[in-house]
């Protein structure tokens, strides 16, 4: 978190709540075979998300936060053509950048997930969604079709 911003200098009270998202898509009722049968069909939102609860721990700590830093950089550099590294950055550079941030952890005591996925429609329809997904493809509709056929009661998952 930004140092300049002020939260993570009140007091800690109670349980934290993070809202983790999955993929998500809009699902058009054009898509459900039973649309041409009896019409009684209304376009819904498919998603997978996660509220991750726990208690909220505030880190001013510069070697607690080079090592989140680290470990951050080198999980989404991972497989790039050429990695870049913390190491690269002038040292005097990175302390300044240190610096400027508070690191905030949040110590997990549990987590209720949700899934919803066109679990509650007939296979037929959830044949539909997945193809409709898979054929427009924009933002996470891949991910989407993908969840729901694995998650689909009526798909074999690949």
């Amino acid at each position: 978190m930004a140092r300049g911003n002020g939260h993570w200098r009140e007091p800690v009270q109670g349980e934290a709540m993070v809202i983790v998202h999955g993929p998500q898509a809009y699902v058009s009722p054009t898509w459900y075979a039973t649309k041409a049968e009896h019409h009684r069909v209304v376009p819904t939102w498919n998603y997978v998300l996660a509220h991750v609860y726990g208690q909220l721990v505030v880190h001013d700590d510069p070697a607690w936060i080079t090592a989140q830093m680290r470990r951050l950089t080198d999980r989404h550099e991972a497989g790039t053509c050429e990695p870049w590294s913390v190491d690269q950055a002038p040292a005097k550079f990175l302390d300044g950048q240190l610096r400027a941030v508070v690191g905030v952890e949040l110590v997990i005591s549990r987590i209720e997930a949700k899934a919803k996925l066109s679990q509650n429609q007939p296979q037929r329809n959830v044949e539909g969604v997945i193809a409709g997904l898979e054929a427009r493809g924009r933002g996470d509709d891949a991910a989407v079709a993908a969840a729901v056929r694995a998650h689909s009661p009526h798909t074999d998952a690949p």
